[in-house]
């Protein structure tokens, strides 16, 4: 981290001076910061993610929060940096996710419904129960799962890692 008795200077040399060393000391002093924040993001998402990315996109957020600060204004830079380093690593994931928003939120709704209803039932739900917990026709209800097969992927490496130890006759295109 940036020695606190220094980081008034840089502050000053950046946003008065528009000095690119005293940017880079606090870009350089700051990377912690996204370590931190891209692991705590990584806690949450699948494996194939790939931790270096995360940080990757912290780091642009981490340079527009410097560009950003007003250190005039009396808050302190970690607070308002977590924030944009987490909204960059947000925004990085989405531009690189080829499954639109809304079917991910169809999955998560019907993958909630599905939940809701076996903890209540204590059993498997049927089609015709989920579509009315999801409140559309059961034509609809089958659209969105549809739509929603396709989201997930497996990777090839999970698949060999995972098969019985007894399986020989394991067909990747199976």
């Amino acid at each position: 981290m940036v020695d606190k008795g220094q980081e008034a200077q840089l502050w000053k040399d950046y946003h008065h001076g528009g000095s690119d060393v005293a940017r880079e000391q606090l870009i350089v002093g700051y990377s912690p910061l996204v370590k931190y924040v891209a692991g705590r993001v990584a806690i949450g998402l699948p494996p194939n993610v790939e931790f270096d990315d995360l940080v990757s996109y912290g780091i642009f957020g981490l340079m527009d929060a410097i560009d950003k600060f007003d250190p005039d204004r009396g808050i302190k830079f970690e607070t308002y940096a977590i924030a944009r380093i987490r909204g960059a690593i947000m925004d990085g994931l989405r531009n690189n996710d080829w499954v639109p928003r809304s079917v991910r939120q169809k999955a998560k709704d019907l993958e909630k419904a599905c939940n809701d209803l076996e903890n209540r039932l204590g059993r498997y739900a049927t089609d015709q129960e989920i579509s009315a917990s999801l409140q559309v026709s059961l034509e609809d209800f089958y659209r969105m799962l549809n739509e929603v097969s396709c989201t997930t992927l497996s990777s090839l490496d999970e698949i060999w890692l995972t098969r019985k130890p007894d399986d020989d006759n394991v067909r990747v295109l199976d």
